[in-house]
């Protein structure tokens, strides 16, 4: 086979390709040189860092950096097998430990990322003969996890309790099993499931809840325990699935919950049985992050300050922020091509924050999400307003 019939065979890519662009949805990928904070060099370019997950500021932290030199002394770096064979090592023990009695639950279990969290759990949980009911905006990471798990999947209302309770009513008996999923903190419009609602709902028609916390932990609760501390629902969650990528500041995914659930998901879980565990650094890194996050609430209470600041400056510039209830702040804008522009003009203004459009969200719906940190300082924050108010003036999105 020669290179020009393989490369005819691709030309439908280009086409898809050129489609984006011309519709505004390509994304361009920029590069990162510096560690992750307040600010970065992005593309050669120093620039105020809206768009990163680091809600406490931790990714670079000196105890998490120190805490890793440390452990890859002792247990060097990488795990070099899964977990089921020989790539469990005490870390990742302790780590687990940790990580249930900050949530308070009985287990947990982790994984090499919040998305491999979601793939192992909803397959083992529900099958053919089962039927999942899902929130219609839950992430990427949920919808995979569902389909790979072949059971139906009936949607309810974004953060509908009564519409959960209307499908269940409707569905549920015609199923051997049922699992209510739901994000707990929605990541592009930053709202929360009213978790305490669905939980009755949910407890009514003998399903099993799981709540995805991956923008919750280290944000919400007590300290930053998460939304089910929230709505003080501790024994009443079946499955919490969450990252270590976000407020912790490193990488991973975990399970937590009933233990019942734990132990079947170290029995069948795939990415834990045929994937290569979190490595030492990731995983010593986590552990110094759970060490700061209970020894005081200074992180996650400077967090909610700055994007309390920072929404009420937005709302008195005329900006609209939708429906956000946490640090997350989406700048709704409406058409991809617009958002675009606008992040291009606030990248020449020094700020960075990326364009969102479809189909991470839906069509109609782009915006820019900024990304408030715990990093942040007061003079971050009033550039960082000072730059989106020249550029919604430039662009008229304010007057």
């Amino acid at each position: 086979m020669t290179t020009d019939t393989v490369s005819h065979r691709l030309d439908w890519i280009q086409e898809e390709i050129q489609q984006l662009k011309d519709s505004g949805l390509y994304n361009q990928i920029r590069t990162l040189s510096s560690p992750q904070g307040a600010w970065l060099i992005v593309d050669g370019k120093k620039v105020l860092n809206f768009c990163s997950n680091n809600y406490l500021g931790l990714a670079n932290h000196p105890k998490l950096v120190e805490a890793v030199r440390q452990a890859m002394q002792t247990h060097g770096v990488g795990p070099a097998a899964v977990r089921s064979i020989a790539g469990t090592m005490d870390l990742h023990t302790q780590l687990e430990a940790r990580l249930a009695a900050f949530k308070g639950v009985e287990a947990a279990i982790t994984f090499q990322s919040g998305f491999n969290a979601n793939l192992a759990t909803i397959p083992a949980l529900v099958g053919k003969e089962d039927a999942i009911f899902s929130d219609e905006l839950n992430h990427a990471s949920i919808i995979d996890g569902c389909r790979l798990s072949r059971a139906p999947i009936i949607r309810f209302q974004h953060a509908d309790a009564g519409d959960l309770e209307r499908v269940l009513k409707t569905e549920r008996s015609k199923y051997r099993r049922a699992l209510v999923v739901t994000d707990g903190v929605f990541s592009m419009d930053g709202d929360i499931a009213p978790l305490d609602r669905i939980y009755a709902v949910t407890r009514q028609y003998e399903a099993l809840l799981m709540v995805d916390d991956a923008h919750g932990e280290g944000v919400l609760g007590r300290g930053g325990r998460g939304i089910v501390d929230h709505f003080n629902l501790h024994g009443k969650v079946d499955i919490e699935v969450g990252t270590l990528s976000k407020a912790f500041g490193v990488v991973g995914g975990v399970v937590a919950g009933n233990p019942l659930v734990v132990e079947w998901l170290r029995q069948r879980g795939r990415p834990f049985l045929f994937s290569s565990a979190m490595t030492v650094p990731d995983v010593a890194a986590c552990l110094a992050a759970v060490d700061l996050l209970e020894s005081s609430t200074e992180l996650v209470d400077r967090l909610w300050d700055n994007a309390n600041y920072f929404k009420t400056e937005m709302g008195k510039l005329g900006f609209d922020t939708g429906l956000s209830v946490t640090p997350i702040t989406p700048v709704m804008l409406g058409e991809a091509q617009l958002a675009q522009e606008f992040s291009r003009q606030l990248f020449q203004n020094s700020v960075f924050a990326m364009a969102i459009g479809y189909p991470t969200v839906p069509q109609g719906k782009a915006r820019i999400r900024v990304m408030i940190s715990a990093a942040h300082n007061r003079d971050d924050l009033d550039l960082g307003l000072q730059a989106f108010a020249t550029v919604g003036r430039n662009l008229g999105v304010i007057s």
